[in-house]
């Protein structure tokens, strides 16, 4: 291999790692321990700067302790707030709740319609294939770094694509 040979191919190799380093196309972890929590297959939509995001996974208590999740932030939005769906009537409204319980031994599951993540005041797009850094704030198990990977703005679940669904049709605040 020529000299100009192989700085091309050292040069492609760290064109390809700055990328991923960088979070246009991040390696990620599926699952995420933090003490006796797992936290896996955390997802978001798609979604312009400016807007409201939402952020879901599954967390398991596998301790024999309670643990809660009491916060959230990240550099992507200028607020994270923790949220539920309730029926008022006919209509599905969010509310903020003050923290997540997490009981030993079970899984608590943060979905759309359900208990989620509320990313307020996006400070930049979250565009599918990319990922979002969040600090989870638990009571026992302290602040856990995951990463939300960006999926369609119609997606229903984690690596599902555009299946329609999107946060925020029908919903009042």
């Amino acid at each position: 291999m020529t000299i100009i040979a192989r700085r091309a191919a050292i040069g492609a190799a760290f064109a390809l790692l700055g990328a991923s380093v960088l979070g246009s196309r991040p390696l990620q972890a599926r699952e995420v321990s933090a003490g006796a929590l797992r936290i896996s297959n955390p997802w978001t939509r798609a979604m312009r700067a400016g807007g409201t995001g939402a952020g879901f996974m599954t967390i398991r208590n596998t301790g024999t302790q309670p643990d809660r999740l009491l916060s959230g932030r990240t550099s992507a939005a200028n607020v994270v707030e923790l949220h539920t769906h309730i029926r008022e009537g006919d209509v599905m409204r969010m509310r903020p709740v003050p923290t997540i319980d997490l009981p030993p031994g079970q899984e608590v599951r943060l979905v759309p319609g359900g208990l989620h993540l509320m990313l307020i005041g996006l400070t930049v797009a979250l565009e599918q294939g990319a990922s979002v850094p969040v600090t989870l704030v638990f009571e026992r198990a302290g602040e856990v770094e995951i990463r939300l990977a960006v999926e369609s703005a119609g997606a229903r679940g984690a690596g599902h694509g555009g299946h329609g669904g999107g946060h925020g049709g029908g919903h009042r605040h």
